[in-house]
């Protein structure tokens, strides 16, 4: 980063003509935005900062925050230099001034021991930190000989590219000559199935308390790999476009060169192994990676042992390799990447971009990242991020509270809670006499968790859930204790289950299982073991078939197949997530019993109620935290149901907002109250289903698609109501009309098309206005809340001219929104009107 000391006052004047470095000259609420953020950094406050959609919020949070760390970093140096320069000279005048400074033996320390001891105790610390200051030295100038090395030694990437090429082509030879060596041995079909099977059993489990403490060796490469945390900032966003958007800012600041930045994703969005990316669901992706690393280091130990029966040899990745991730770490540091270049540097070295990026945490200085791995604080850790004394930043953080809530709340269907009972009983059933006591122990625990569960829902395991009709319909809420003593599961312990699920990886055991038994497509041997799984593959199938059934009209195959994929494949994995969020408190939120017709199509459901309980951690170790949005009122819902819930001092919060860079007569706002029909508009529950309605809504952007050139975005309440709309006006003739003048396109549900359709009508709206013709542009169907509603920058031609139809307001007869409702009455009790939460 740019070198240069702050000034007392602030930050040192930059290229923008302010007191901060800029890109360009900075409007003055910018300057006054980054001001702001740079006293809050500085304090180490929670700030609440308000900056409306155009005004460059962006920008200045980057050259703000990155300011602050620049300054920051200079007096951690000055004092480094500071105390080491203390220390020579104490080291030259050999103690002498030390000695004499020594209080006399009579004297007394502050705790009534002797002076002496107190000013030995005083001076062994500052020797420790010395050394610690010294150590710290030595690591950040090898990291910085080894950036700067790579930066400027392009021969360096040209020796590790051919070295890549001749192990790639040593492996292929190897493999072919284990094809042909196989091919001649004649391998016994059966006994190889039972060699597959090796994989699908679990590993002898032992609890907590259990495991003794082996001072072993670590594995070398985790060792080499630990490095300190650096000072820097978590910048955290809701979208993939968002943050993509975001380092793209970055590498056009004045900042681009010199950060450390890394961008953290899912391994979803970051896995370069095809064979586990062609999985789709995000928590197949997950277990078959952590399977993969497993096995890398079962290989090591299995070679070891010599004389025994030989293992068959299990999957590892290939691009979990040290040498090479260590190169993808030095590389990232180097220069700022977004995901997609990060997944293409993956892909040239042959290296796992997930982890490299995740070896790259420790010296970064901005790590960019999506809003779960920050707040969900299982995946923080296992990120390896350490938020102790660092700066979180979360952008468009108008949703946080509710995005808090949805990431800890779980639901489970009655169809996937059978289904994950027979599966887990063919699949103990099966190997029985090769499972520890543990591990059996342990699955019929959870048998009879999901046995209870299905009680619950008025249903039995043993019976198909879709032909099981349910005599009391309707919807439930009652309290964690009350759920657990009514479903009698109260005496098993949730925590250790639940550990036990984390720890054995069973989901992704039970998945294999499934994967190779219980398809119709699976080709398995009539031997007497596997007579007993027909009944298996029956009962999933007509699962299936009862689910699709359900389903209905408004299901799209295409957009739900990933979800579908893993609700069939292996429901244990969605239970996993609802077993962990009823190990909440009690008084944080309340389980959901949905009944309706039949058992599969009822739900169990965990509703968050005090998203403050998992935001305290963030607050209490962070030097400083800010949260950010476009729009952020009413700024009471942050500061009460947020962070003074989460126990942080009023007096620590901070405010900033700002009106619009604008002026008033470049925009247009307009409420339309009637149509041109002049029938009036009520987008209510009640009313908005109606046919006149929706061909009045139809007539108006119609009107408005004839005058205006170039862009219309057009955004719905909800997805099934903007699919309801579009049926209609496909019926009626509406959107051929519409077609005349615009291309339609709609918002996808899957966030990995969102990218291709915003592209296509980028497309679209340009060719049509070099064209010229009868066609203007483009038109965009999206949704409220959904993947295009922000972090999307419609500039120009892309958005002259937005529609919102109708309010997104929630239904106020939700159960859920009514329990949310009577806990903000008990728990808000310092409002004189409790209204003014809904």
């Amino acid at each position: 980063m740019e070198s240069g000391a702050a000034a007392a006052g602030g930050p040192a004047p930059g290229p923008g003509g302010g007191r901060f470095p800029f890109p360009y000259t900075p409007y003055l609420i910018q300057e006054r935005f980054m001001a702001a953020l740079y006293g809050a950094l500085e304090a180490g406050r929670v700030g609440i900062f308000e900056s409306p959609t155009g005004t460059g919020k962006s920008l200045s949070l980057i050259c703000g925050a990155l300011a602050w760390l620049r300054d920051f970093e200079e007096k951690q140096r000055q004092e480094e230099a500071r105390l080491l320069a203390l220390e020579e000279e104490e080291e030259e005048d050999g103690g002498e001034e030390g000695r004499k400074r020594l209080p006399a033996a009579g004297g007394a320390g502050s705790a009534g021991e002797p002076g002496w001891v107190a000013a030995f105790v005083r001076k062994k610390e500052e020797r420790d930190a010395v050394a610690r200051l010294k150590e710290e030295q030595i690591r950040r100038k090898k990291r910085e000989d080894r950036l700067e090395k790579i930066r400027h030694n392009v021969q360096l990437k040209y020796a590790a590219k051919r070295k890549r090429s001749e192990e790639d082509e040593t492996k292929h030879l190897l493999q072919l000559s284990k094809e042909v060596l196989s091919e001649g041995a004649g391998v016994d079909v059966l006994e190889q199935l039972d060699h597959n099977d090796e994989e699908l059993i679990l590993a002898e489990y032992e609890s907590d308390e259990e495991k003794k403490v082996v001072s072993g060796p670590v594995d070398d490469d985790d060792d080499d790999l630990e490095e300190e945390h650096v000072t820097k900032i978590y910048y955290c966003s809701r979208t993939h476009s968002q943050l993509s958007q975001f380092v793209r800012e970055v590498q056009k600041s004045p900042f681009g060169k010199d950060t450390r930045l890394v961008s953290l994703g899912s391994r979803q969005n970051l896995c370069v192994n095809e064979e586990v990316r062609r999985l789709g669901a995000l928590q197949l992706i997950n277990d078959r990676c952590m399977e993969m690393q497993k096995n890398k280091h079962e290989k090591k130990s299995d070679e070891e042992m010599e004389g025994k029966k030989r293992r068959v040899s299990r999957t590892v990745c290939p691009f979990y390799s040290y040498e090479q991730m260590q190169f993808l770490r030095d590389e990232v540091l180097v220069e700022v990447k977004d995901i997609e270049q990060l997944v293409a540097l993956g892909k040239e070295t042959k290296a796992c971009p997930y982890y490299g990026s995740r070896y790259a945490i420790p010296a970064a200085q901005l790590v960019v990242l999506p809003y779960q791995m920050l707040l969900h604080e299982p995946t923080r850790s296992a990120a390896g991020i350490k938020l102790k004394d660092q700066v979180v930043i979360i952008d468009e953080a108008h949703n946080l509270i509710d995005t808090i809530t949805c990431i800890h709340s779980a639901e489970v269907s009655g169809s996937q809670l059978c289904c994950a009972h027979s599966q887990l009983l063919q699949y103990m059933e099966r190997y029985r006499k090769r499972l520890k006591a543990k591990n059996l122990m342990y699955i019929k625990q959870i048998l009879y968790l999901l046995e209870r569960f299905v009680a619950m829902l008025g249903g039995n395991v043993n019976q198909n859930p879709s032909c099981q009709a349910v005599s009391q319909t309707g919807t439930v809420l009652k309290s964690i204790n009350d759920f657990l003593f009514q479903s009698q599961i109260d005496n098993i312990n949730l925590f250790k289950v639940h550990r036990y699920c984390e720890k054995s990886l069973i989901s992704r055991k039970l998945f294999g299982f499934v994967e190779r038994y219980g398809g119709p497509a699976a080709a398995v041997k009539t031997n007497k073991e596997n007579q007993k799984l027909a009944g298996l593959q029956n009962f999933l199938l007509t699962l299936q078939q009862g689910s699709d059934k359900e389903a209905g009209p408004l299901q799209n195959p295409s957009v739900e197949a990933e979800n579908d994929q893993l609700r069939s494949a292996s429901p244990l994995m969605q239970i996993e997530g609802f077993l962990s969020a009823l190990t909440n408190a009690n008084q944080d939120g309340r389980v959901i019993l949905n009944r309706q017709g039949t058992v599969s199509q009822s739900s169990l459901k965990f509703l968050l109620l005090n998203p403050a309980v998992h935001f305290a951690k963030v607050v209490e170790e962070c030097r400083a935290v800010i949260i950010a949005g476009g729009t952020m009122q009413p700024v009471a819902d942050f500061r009460e149901q947020l962070l003074s819930c989460a126990g942080v001092d009023p007096a620590r919060v901070v405010e900033f907002s700002c009106g619009h860079v604008i002026p008033p007569e470049n925009i247009l706002p307009i409420i339309l109250c009637s149509g041109p029909s002049n029938q009036q508009l009520e987008f209510t529950y009640q009313t908005r289903d109606l046919p006149q309605m929706m061909d009045e809504t139809g007539r108006i952007l119609c009107n408005l698609c004839n005058v205006v050139p170039g862009g219309v975005v057009c955004f719905f309440p909800s997805y099934e109501y903007e699919k309801q709309v579009y049926a209609h006006w496909e019926k009626t003739g509406l959107l051929a009309r519409l077609a005349t003048k615009k291309k339609i396109f709609q918002e996808p549900k899957k966030a990995n098309q969102v990218e291709q359709v915003l592209v296509e009508y980028a497309k679209c709206i340009k060719r049509c206005s070099q064209a010229g013709g009868p066609m203007t542009g483009a038109l965009l169907l999206s949704v409220v809340g959904g993947k295009m509603s922000e972090g999307i920058n419609f500039s120009d031609d892309l958005g002259r001219c937005v529609i919102m139809v109708g309010m997104p307001y929630p239904n106020i007869k939700s159960p859920e929104l009514q329990e949310k409702m009577i806990w903000l009455d008990k728990t808000m009790l310092v409002l004189v009107s409790q209204t003014v939460w809904y």
